[in-house]
């Protein structure tokens, strides 16, 4: 069936069962069955990067118009069930018990929106293991041994050659193998990363990090640019300008620094951006011809591009929050107030 064909045969029946529900707990069961981790629609969105290039831009469109619509219709619904007047006997004079409702973490808030945006330029979401081999982690990646990196007093060592990933980039080079010599290759890799950094107001020792690549042929580093320029510029609005720093990382030449419009004072500088007018936001570059190699690929013949980024440290940026802490304090008076609903 043609995709979007499929959205709207999914669209057309979640909206049924949605009118035949008759209690919140029918509802919870439509929202998982469709929009849920597993959900059919969620399948469907991140599937989007398998299909025909000419397909991914409608498809994604119309998925997340659907999964927009399902949203609403079910809050509308809860709302509509909440309305209706309980019949069974009551006694007014106890107490009533409040019910707290639970939001999304601001870092999920904000991955979830990053994932969005990716989903809909035609990317798929991969994904990979925390604990990772040397080889992955490093030496796949064109770390040499004697990196700092690889220290042990940089990374968490859980084995002769195990190690927990310093970053998400394995599952890039995880991808390739499994499924080189496919064209496009195109995919974001978000999860949680493990480094041996003292907990300050801007490091902790766990974080969280997406990555993403593309290889094809032909890639250019104007292909990267006017990527992170409409990325940048979905996550943080329109008025927002992109600047390229050079750099260095072993994984990519070139590679570049990317900074962004300051949120706070739109490039006339201020001290959240210390007086410069742009923030940091992620490390890109394209990808080095020996980590092509290590993925499957001859350099020779394709080229491509990846960039990471810190999910707290675009958080902070995006909400104006000056200590990394805060996320992982576990008060509720600050997680609650993002407004992020549940899905």
């Amino acid at each position: 069936m043609d995709p979007k064909e499929r959205v709207g045969e999914l669209l057309h029946r979640a909206l049924e069962e949605i009118a035949d529900a008759d209690d919140e707990g029918a509802l919870e069961r439509i929202r998982i069955s469709y929009l849920g981790r597993e959900g059919s629609l969620t399948a469907i969105l991140r599937s989007i990067g398998e299909l025909p290039p000419e397909d991914r831009a409608p498809v994604g469109k119309r998925a997340n118009a659907a999964k927009n619509q399902l949203e609403s219709a079910l809050e509308t619904a809860q709302e509509a069930l909440s309305a209706i007047p309980f019949e069974a006997p009551v006694d007014v004079s106890a107490p009533g018990l409040p019910v707290d409702r639970g939001t999304r973490h601001p870092l999920r808030i904000v991955l979830d929106e990053v994932l969005d945006i990716f989903v809909a330029m035609g990317y798929s979401v991969a994904d990979g293991p925390e604990v990772e081999t040397e080889w992955f982690n490093f030496t796949g990646l064109n770390i040499p041994e004697d990196h700092p990196a690889r220290d042990m007093q940089d990374s968490y060592y859980v084995g002769k050659d195990l190690v927990l990933r310093s970053q998400t980039s394995p599952i890039q080079l995880r991808y390739m193998r499994e499924h080189a010599p496919q064209l496009p290759v195109q995919i974001v890799g978000p999860g949680r990363t493990y480094r041996r950094d003292t907990e300050d107001p801007s490091h902790s020792p766990v974080f969280h990090q997406c990555e993403a690549l593309l290889v094809d042929r032909g890639i250019t580093m104007g292909h990267l640019r006017g990527t992170l320029t409409e990325f940048a510029r979905r996550l943080f609005g329109e008025h927002v300008n992109v600047r390229f720093r050079p750099s260095y990382f072993p994984f990519t030449e070139p590679s570049a620094e990317v900074d962004v419009t300051c949120t706070s004072c739109g490039e006339r500088g201020c001290p959240a951006c210390g007086g410069k007018g742009f923030m940091e936001i992620l490390g890109a570059g394209m990808v080095h011809p020996t980590v092509l190699e290590n993925g499957g690929y001859d350099p020779e013949a394709v080229s491509g591009f990846a960039f990471g980024m810190g999910i707290e440290r675009l958080a902070m940026i995006k909400y104006g929050i000056n200590d990394l802490r805060s996320f992982y304090r576990n008060d509720l008076r600050f997680l609650g107030q993002f407004g992020g609903g549940l899905r």
